[in-house]
């Protein structure tokens, strides 16, 4: 992972995906929000927004998170995604809007590090476009979600590491250690 050229990306952490079986990784995604923007390195975040006859209305009869409440951030992140490098509104699962990879390719980020809600869906479309667009996607399995339970959550992870690697999938502990090598490192000029 290279910090010094890594991006965090936030996903879909909104009032609407969080229940019972993603509640739990609020304060880790917060966490990890709060001591990566300590780093100064940069955090973006993703919003869903569902819309009328949209292929979720009309594959799923999914109606949900077409406005607010549930397409706000969750109240414990809305601060960070306040002074976050990039918020991107998306409606459907990737990152990869025309704008974000336009945001993406400017920023020059080589690595894509993803946390967020929901892991099987959302978080592994982003990580494995990331992979074909170019860049390393590294996905925090202890900071990432699924609402529709842990064993699809699991499911997720198993697809990830078909998708983009097994080493791709890591742990906050070690981007926690990424972090502190890449403040201890000596800077040349």
């Amino acid at each position: 992972m290279d910090i010094s050229s890594a991006a965090l990306v936030v996903i879909d952490m909104q009032n609407g995906f969080v229940n019972h079986h993603s509640r739990h990784v609020v304060p880790a995604v917060a966490d990890l929000v709060a001591r990566w923007s300590a780093a100064g390195r940069p955090v973006v975040f993703t919003r869903y927004f569902n819309y009328p006859d949209s292929p979720y209305e009309r594959s799923f009869q999914w109606r949900r998170l077409q406005g607010p409440p549930e397409t706000d951030i969750v109240p414990e992140l809305a601060e960070a995604a306040g002074h976050a490098h990039a918020v991107v509104d998306k409606t459907g699962y990737t990152l990869f809007t025309p704008e974000a990879a336009e945001l993406m390719r400017r920023a020059g980020w080589t690595d894509l590090v993803f946390c967020g809600i929901a892991t099987e869906s959302c978080v592994l479309k982003s990580a494995a476009d990331a992979f074909e667009h170019g860049y390393a996607p590294w996905i925090v399995t202890d900071a990432c979600a699924s609402d529709a339970g842990p064993d699809v959550h699991d499911a997720g992870l198993t697809v990830a590491r078909r998708l983009i690697g097994t080493g791709q999938l890591v742990s906050t502990r070690h981007v926690m250690g990424q972090l502190t090598a890449h403040a201890a490192s000596p800077v040349l000029e």
